[in-house]
């Protein structure tokens, strides 16, 4: 992990807290008056909290998800996504043929403007049966070398969205966009690495920390307006999306992300202390430590009787023991990341090539924080990650 010690975690920590409380702070208040006008909450529970975001978000960005759905049928959704891994990369996605193991999983070649082959990978879009749920990217060969020659990488990128039905496309929520992006991010840093030892080729050796980077570095792409022109088109009538229902998209993305980014906080700072700076069997118990990270960050405490410690399963089965803050923490690398881009052009092809040679190309072989450095020209900055959250007003 690109942490040396606990004590830096926890620093990081408290100051995304201390900078997202002020706005954690008006959440609530608007909350507490809209359940007490609107719903007649007078005392607004933990058990209150879903219900009551859900009815607030339903009334101040009153749009369907349905509705949105239709602007985006998978033809479209891929030609888009692959104009852009062409106008950052200069790369051509073309359709290739091997055996799969469903009719509906396709083949497809990375290649250079020469034609020279980069990479492969397998698009498994749809939900069925007999496959597991969720979405990911694994790999099927890693780049090195032989003495044969340079192996040529080779992914695959799983989803489970709705397939077509009554003869028309496929079409994808923007969530399933999102989704389809970020796993393309990790398929990216498996197939542009150019490492030939196996150990520290594409995704292997990078600190787990940093792992999430090029694909929530993706995610970004989702949310411009001029990107989106290239991938939506009505399924019927053809049109582009709207940009009146894009201004309700985005002025909805970021509803109640201070309380959002105070839970986030609560649970990675349990987790670190937990693990750094609990004495098993002393005068405190696990629950006893919960309660003092939720004092000093949370707004929302749950009644006495949640045992939420019992079933924190990330840090049990998950993998994410002492590193539940690595969701935070690439967040704010690949927001920072892409702020170069938002200062140089969102579709920049110099910022792109940087990006490859500096983030997707060097897999393990050189600390990421050296990576990081070579391609910001600094060491990360939390205001990026701040700021495409809603939480960038100067705050003391």
């Amino acid at each position: 992990k690109m942490a040396d010690t606990p004590d830096q975690v926890v620093k990081f920590l408290r100051e995304l807290a201390h900078r997202a409380r002020p706005f954690a702070e008006k959440d609530l208040v608007e909350l507490r008056e809209f359940a007490r006008a609107k719903l007649g909450l007078d005392e607004l529970h933990s058990w209150d909290i879903a219900y009551a975001s859900e009815k607030l978000r339903e009334q101040r960005y009153a749009f369907s998800e349905q509705e949105v759905k239709q602007y985006f049928p998978e033809h479209a959704v891929l030609t888009g996504l692959f104009k852009l891994i062409g106008t950052l990369y200069g790369l051509q996605v073309k359709p290739s043929s091997a055996p799969v193991w469903h009719e509906d999983a396709c083949f497809y070649e990375l290649r250079t403007q020469q034609n020279r082959l980069v990479g492969q990978f397998y698009l498994d879009l749809y939900a069925r049966n007999t496959k597991r749920g969720g979405a990911w990217m694994d790999v099927v060969i890693d780049r090195r070398r032989l003495s044969a020659g340079i192996q040529t990488p080779v992914t695959y990128l799983t989803c489970n969205f709705s397939a077509p039905v009554g003869g028309k496309p496929a079409v994808f929520t923007h969530d399933e966009v999102i989704t389809l992006f970020h796993e393309f991010g990790h398929g990216l840093h498996h197939l542009l690495t150019e490492g030939e030892d196996i150990g520290v080729s594409g995704l292997n050796g990078v600190e787990w920390d940093a792992v999430e980077l090029p694909s929530q570095f993706m995610e970004n792409y989702c949310w411009e307006w001029n990107v989106l022109q290239d991938m939506t088109r009505h399924v019927d009538a053809g049109e582009k999306l709207p940009r009146v229902l894009f201004d309700k998209m985005i002025a909805a993305k970021n509803f109640q992300s201070g309380l959002g980014m105070l839970r986030q906080v609560e649970f990675s700072l349990f987790d670190m202390v937990m693990h750094s700076n609990f004495e098993a069997g002393g005068n405190k118990s696990i629950l006893q430590l919960l309660d003092e990270v939720r004092a000093e960050v949370a707004l929302l405490i749950p009644p006495e009787f949640n045992r939420f410690a019992n079933s924190f399963s990330h840090i049990f089965s998950g993998g994410y023991a002492a590193g539940y803050y690595s969701y935070k923490w690439a967040e704010v690398l690949s927001a920072d990341a892409y702020s170069l881009f938002e200062e140089q052009g969102v579709l920049s092809p110099d910022v792109g090539a940087r990006f490859r040679a500096e983030i997707l190309a060097v897999g393990g072989s050189r600390d990421f924080m050296e990576s990081f450095a070579a391609f910001r020209g600094r060491e990360p900055s939390i205001d990026a990650l701040l700021r495409h959250n809603g939480l960038s007003e100067s705050v003391t």
